[in-house]
């Protein structure tokens, strides 16, 4: 059986990148297509996140469980923002990854705050709290 890597390897980090990555674009689609933020899809990031330490073969411990959590917010950030972004392109005719790139944090930040409730934000602090769990 191969040793384990530490979780700043690039084998790691590269796993943790395209997987997060891809998660999240998941995530936008999922949004899109139930026209609804898909928050409990969280948890789902963090059990994501863990299995993607894991094929990474990240050394186990409290630095693979910081990761996880960090992966895991990432993937929450990321899912968001483009799940914003996909309203607002909406709005003006444009694509999800093309108003990606134009939409201010000013902006997503208020459409978060109105779009967000306190169920969607416990699903998120809950994600996090399972991904350190989980993770380590």
């Amino acid at each position: 059986m191969p040793a384990h890597r530490s979780v700043l390897s690039p084998p790691v980090l590269l796993v943790l990148l395209i997987g997060c990555a891809g998660f999240a674009a998941i995530w936008v689609l999922a949004a899109a297509t139930l026209g609804r933020p898909c928050s409990w899809l969280a948890a789902v990031a963090a059990l994501d996140a863990a299995l993607l330490l894991r094929m990474g073969r990240a050394r186990p411990g409290w630095a693979r469980a910081l990761a996880g959590v960090l992966a895991t917010a990432v993937m929450i950030a990321a899912a968001q923002w483009g799940v914003i972004a996909a309203q607002v392109g909406a709005m003006f005719g444009l694509q999800p990854w093309e108003s990606a790139l134009r939409l201010g944090a000013s902006l997503a930040w208020a459409i978060a705050g109105v779009s967000l409730d306190a169920v969607d934000l416990a699903w998120f602090g809950a994600a996090l709290v399972v991904a350190a769990v989980v993770s380590r």
